[in-house]
């Protein structure tokens, strides 16, 4: 993503994180949904877990009565068809967006005559197109709105005078079809544009439903698509919701010969549910024990003791500090008393900022 600011609702660090699934009618969104929370979603809401292999390293190593993944809410949006949705529903259609930190596209690229397409035929890069033309359109609206009333106030603050420089650069380029996302905001000019739910600013992926033939060759099909997909900031993960849900119904070598025949070593969903992660900037820390294996999602960059909260806020009140070693460690040595007796625990302190695959036991007083 270039390395731009993101802007968001709030720092998901310490909150669950909404990732919404927009596309259009027969694309696939609701096999998708089904698939990636596991089994039958309630109503277009669902919860997806992220793959963790470190956590089956733990479990098999603590046997834990528990064993609890990071995980991403999924919102399943209204199917959006471009120009064919009256005012109210397509304001309602954006709002939706908006409620959401990272959005992800869900293309159809598989023929089914049993399917009509809503379009007439099957063109992948013409709906991805369409719908982030649909998002472009609407934050030039609402950009051009806000940046009118800014300069009608005559007594701007110099706050609000960074806020209209930041809103003008973004009309420009959305009046040239780049999404926010790829304007290359500071981090302040990020933070004075948060409060206006710009949908191109978010995060964003593309699951590409493919069907069963397409997905052994996918990386040589569609090359426009891919092309348009890195000029727009978007990470594009192939997929098939038929063969994924062929696979849900197996196990163990049976599910690891059927991945292969198809040239793959994990699964369509494992794959979007882990890069909507990394899409959010968002790592994990662990904690590991007899009661409970888990993983905690952070904002990376986050500091100890704010990590100690997505805990309990006892915890991050009352930091003492936390003793921390890494995964690769404590995999090598296969104790948390043998990284001890080995020196190898480090002590850090509240502003000691997290990384990903952290080992950690926090220590508070209350």
């Amino acid at each position: 993503m270039g390395g731009a600011a993101r802007i968001g609702r709030n720092p998901p660090g310490g909150m669950d994180v909404e990732l919404g699934l927009v596309g259009l009618p027969r694309s696939g969104k609701s096999s998708l949904l089904a698939l990636l929370c596991g089994g039958a979603p309630s109503g277009r809401v669902a919860v997806a877990h992220v793959p963790d292999r470190r956590l089956d390293t733990l479990a098999a190593m603590l046997h834990p009565r528990k064993v609890t993944p990071a995980h991403l809410q999924l919102t399943e949006l209204a199917g959006l068809v471009p120009g064919r949705l009256e005012r109210g529903e397509r304001s309602a259609f954006f709002e939706g967006v908006r409620r959401t930190d990272a959005l992800l596209h869900v293309v159809r690229a598989f023929e089914d005559p049993s399917l009509a397409h809503p379009s007439g035929g099957v063109d992948p890069l013409r709906d991805a197109r369409s719908i982030e033309e649909e998002l472009l359109l609407a934050d030039l609206e609402r950009v051009e709105a806000v940046a009118e009333r800014l300069r009608k106030n005559r007594t701007r603050s110099r706050e609000e005078e960074r806020q209209l420089e930041a809103l003008d650069r973004c009309a420009q380029a959305l009046g040239d079809a780049i999404p926010v996302r790829r304007v290359g905001l500071s981090a302040d000019e990020a933070r004075l544009l948060t409060g206006f739910g710009l949908l191109t600013a978010r995060s964003a992926l593309m699951a590409l439903n493919v069907g069963e033939t397409e997905l052994r060759d996918v990386a040589d099909r569609w090359p426009e698509l891919w092309g348009w997909a890195r000029e727009a900031g978007i990470l594009v993960v192939p997929c098939s919701a038929r063969v994924e849900s062929e696979i849900a119904g197996l196990e163990g070598e049976d599910r690891t010969a059927f991945l292969a025949s198809y040239g793959l070593s994990e699964t369509g969903t494992d794959r979007l549910a882990r890069a909507a992660y990394a899409a959010l900037g968002l790592i994990s820390f662990l904690t590991a024990g007899e009661d409970e294996v888990r993983a905690w999602p952070i904002t990376d960059g986050t500091t100890a003791r704010r990590a100690a909260g997505k805990i309990h806020s006892d915890i991050e009140r009352g930091f003492i500090r936390a003793e921390v070693a890494a995964f690769t460690d404590l995999e090598a040595v296969g104790s948390w008393k043998a990284l001890r007796d080995r020196g190898m625990l480090r002590l850090e302190g509240k502003d000691y900022i997290v990384r990903d695959g952290d080992v950690i036991e926090f220590r508070f007083h209350v």
